[in-house]
């Protein structure tokens, strides 16, 4: 008898179940205490949810980039950090809403200031930073405008750092047609489409992002997410190169990360010293932390790095780079207590 023809899928209904027969190793905890330089609050309440979620992982420290300016900073440590002072590092954020008002760098460098002395441990600035702050002319700030100038001369002063996000995954500045990577993404969430218009080119906001790094080397900065270009290690190590101001957190990149595992590995072993850990993912999925130690001290080959039937960031599964020790506990914790206030496994 002839075999049933294949039925016709469409490309949600593909799911393929691998054939490969590979070691897997969990690792539910990791090699060395970790501090977790990139996270939010993510509406978690209370506090303790994500502490008993961060003791069953092995993180000692999480940074949460969501804390506000000034008084509301204070509410905010009170109302949300409460009694795990100690486990979380707050970062602040910028008030946008005034930015084309006359003195507003000014009462944001004050207010930075302020906000360094109450408590904050750096300061995160989001994407919309190139992408939608607009000025009174509506067009898009560059992010080395010279507006921006005394808030982070002003980081620098107080010793804190900047956390900035630029950008988005090189294929959300692509024409969304059949050759894009991220196609099922972009097409679940169409706002993350940054192509045409007057949207900048990821590259030109990259080199935007540099000039600012340069021209302020008595601040500490840290590109999250990998620089905001995991696709190209190459481009980041050039930035490393050239500003040693400048460091890197690995947030939300395992999927990038771990497909080019040889070139990641050598990466990692080249600015060791430059690279902070991060996940920015909820803690309410436990299952983050465990599979960075999975892709950062194992060898494990072609596994999921996600636990949907359809990952989200794209379809393909990821390589361990099997880091030794030394640069595990600088990745996990030792760069971060260098270059964050008040961070420290005890």
């Amino acid at each position: 008898m002839e075999a049933d023809a294949p039925r016709r899928l469409t490309l949600d209904e593909f799911q393929p179940r691998s054939m490969l027969v590979t070691e897997e190793h969990s690792v539910p905890k990791p090699r060395f205490a970790v501090i977790d330089a990139h996270n939010h609050a993510w509406d978690e309440s209370p506090a303790a949810r994500f502490v008993e979620t961060m003791d069953r992982c092995g993180v000692r420290q999480t940074v949460i980039l969501d804390a506000p300016l000034g008084e509301e900073f204070s509410r905010f440590m009170d109302d949300w950090v409460g009694p795990f002072t100690d486990r979380f590092l707050p970062y602040t954020n910028l008030e946008w809403r005034q930015v084309n008002d006359a003195g507003w760098p000014e009462r944001m460098a004050a207010a930075v200031a302020d906000t360094a002395q109450r408590g904050a441990r750096g300061l995160k600035v989001p994407k919309s930073l190139g992408l939608r702050i607009r000025d009174a002319q509506e067009r898009l700030y560059a992010i080395d405008d010279p507006r921006f100038d005394p808030m982070w001369a002003q980081c620098g002063a107080e010793g804190i750092p900047v956390c900035i996000h630029t950008g988005d995954p090189a294929a959300f500045f692509e024409p969304l047609n059949e050759t894009n990577e991220r196609w099922e993404e972009l097409h679940a969430h169409p706002h993350w489409h940054f192509h045409g218009g007057d949207y900048p080119g990821l590259r030109e906001l990259l080199e935007q992002l540099w000039r600012a790094v340069k021209k302020h080397p008595g601040t500490t900065w840290y590109g999250a997410h990998v620089g905001n270009y995991a696709e190209n290690l190459g481009y980041v190590a050039q930035m490393l190169d050239d500003c040693p101001n400048y460091h890197v957190d690995i947030s939300e990149r395992i999927p990038e990360l771990g497909r080019q595992p040889r070139a990641a590995r050598r990466f990692f072993l080249q600015y060791q010293d430059r690279i902070l850990f991060g996940t920015d993912r909820p803690a309410t999925e436990g299952h983050v932390w465990p599979t960075w130690y999975r892709l950062l001290e194992t060898e494990d080959e072609y596994f999921a790095y996600s636990p949907d039937p359809i990952p989200r960031q794209g379809r393909w599964r990821v390589y361990g780079l099997g880091l030794p020790d030394e640069v595990l506990a600088k990745v996990y914790h030792a760069n971060a207590e260098r270059l964050i206030p008040g961070a420290r496994l005890s």
